[in-house]
């Protein structure tokens, strides 16, 4: 058995047992972190008997690390901005917009507010902040399973539009294969199809008047005064929307627009807490806020993200892509088969893996060959990969991040979601893939 084979069965054993995590009860980011060593001391043993004599093992682990934190360091920016501004009541405003007096009015708000909201903020996020919500707003679990599963929807759809809205546009943007106004202008009525068509047909599920619950304790939050409050969202929030603004006048990778929105936001809030002792706990201070941020996510994407690298670096991730333009060749048909995939596994590596099988056309490659014009920047191929990556993970509980989070809050089963909601998902897929072709070939 070759080394080529050996990696690609430890990479797949790997993938397996990161799928069936709810069975094996191992964390994911465990699995991913040892399949990422594995794979790299695999090749770090074999590389000269698979034809890579004159490979450079440090520089190619130094090079794909440093892709690898451009996305990482992204998350756990705007994971720690979203942090200190939830700690400090920055989100308790929804609440109050969210008040309807009929279920399926509760429905749609619950739907576009989620939609937005995952696209300036992430679909995580939102999906936590949104189901935490509903907790407050609705006492029937039966109702709020459908409300819950429209989450699930609403935010993998708002994320796929937005340059920052989703892990795997991030990856894409921070990657350059596209640009924060050419996915926002494209995708956004495709996404809010996706979306649309699922809630028209759950809202019919939900029937009468809404009882709210009758809560009156708002969430605690730090001693600081409502203006502070304001300013903290306004800085956290409205820096997030100027990321890619940011991105777009200083060329710098967008990590550093986070990056420089959390140093604001952290010495605003120092200045705030200043004549306080720095272990008081009403004092949210950012140092503080940091132990809160879910590093298991970070190593769980680190490990995948490398563990991905190795199966380029040896030639077989740029095998499969020729042998899909081969085999499949159609733009829509190779996106679409990633998107139903994203829905029975992460979707990230997905990303990732296309990525490495397809080149950027450079504008010196487009002139002389045109039709390679769906694989430039902003090109139909990496649109249709946001998209197809971003709302395919809904058609199953466990395909996307905000799907499992929404499983563990509210106990969502597998089985239910798949009998319910998996066939709707599935019609707002495919509504949203008519729209865009729609648009990109007729209009």
């Amino acid at each position: 058995m070759s080394f080529v084979t050996i990696m690609v069965v430890a990479f797949v054993i790997g993938y397996a047992l990161i799928a069936i995590e709810s069975v094996t009860k191992i964390n994911k980011a465990a699995i991913a972190i040892l399949m990422c060593v594995v794979c790299w001391t695999l090749l770090a043993i074999g590389h000269s008997q698979i034809g890579l004599a004159d490979f450079d093992l440090t520089h190619s682990i130094e090079r794909n690390l440093g892709e690898a934190g451009t996305t990482l360091f992204f998350l756990m920016g705007a994971m720690t901005i979203v942090e200190v501004v939830d700690q400090h009541g920055g989100f308790n405003w929804v609440r109050g917009a969210l008040r309807s007096k009929t279920k399926r009015g509760l429905l749609w708000k619950i739907a576009f507010l989620t939609a937005v909201l995952s696209a300036v903020l992430d679909n995580l996020t939102t999906s936590i902040v949104m189901i935490l919500l509903l907790h407050k707003l609705i006492s029937d679990v039966k109702d709020r399973m459908w409300y819950a599963s429209v989450v699930v929807i609403a935010s993998n759809a708002g994320g796929a539009f937005s340059p920052i809205g989703d892990v795997t546009t991030i990856m894409l943007w921070n990657g350059k294969m596209i640009t924060a106004s050419g996915v926002i202008t494209e995708i956004i009525i495709p996404s809010f199809i996706s979306f649309i068509i699922p809630t028209a047909i759950i809202q019919y599920k939900l029937k009468g008047e809404l009882q709210l619950v009758d809560d009156e304790h708002e969430k605690t939050v730090s001693e600081v005064t409502k203006n502070q409050r304001k300013t903290i969202f306004a800085l956290g929030v409205g820096g997030l929307c100027c990321v890619p603004v940011f991105h777009t006048i200083t060329h710098l990778p967008a990590f550093m627009g986070i990056l420089a929105v959390l140093g604001i936001l952290w010495g605003v809030t120092e200045i705030f807490y200043r004549r306080r002792d720095e272990h008081d706990p009403k004092a949210r201070r950012v140092v503080h806020i940091l132990s809160h941020i879910d590093m298991a996510t970070i190593l769980f994407f680190l490990g995948i993200l490398m563990a991905v690298a190795t199966l380029s670096e040896i030639g077989v991730l740029t095998a499969v892509g020729e042998w899909l333009d081969t085999t499949v060749g159609n733009d829509y048909l190779v996106t679409g088969a990633i998107g139903v995939l994203s829905s029975i596994v992460d979707n990230v590596p997905l990303v990732a893996g296309a990525m490495k099988m397809y080149t950027v056309t450079s504008a010196e490659m487009l002139a002389a060959n045109p039709e390679l014009a769906n694989l430039a920047v902003d090109g139909v191929f990496w649109q249709l990969l946001a998209y197809c990556a971003g709302v395919g993970g809904s058609m199953l509980i466990i395909g996307s991040a905000a799907g499992v989070v929404v499983m563990g809050l509210e106990r969502i089963s597998f089985g239910w979601y798949m009998k319910n909601i998996t066939w709707i998902a599935f019609v707002g897929y495919l509504a949203g893939l008519l729209c865009y072709w729609v648009m990109n070939t007729l209009l």
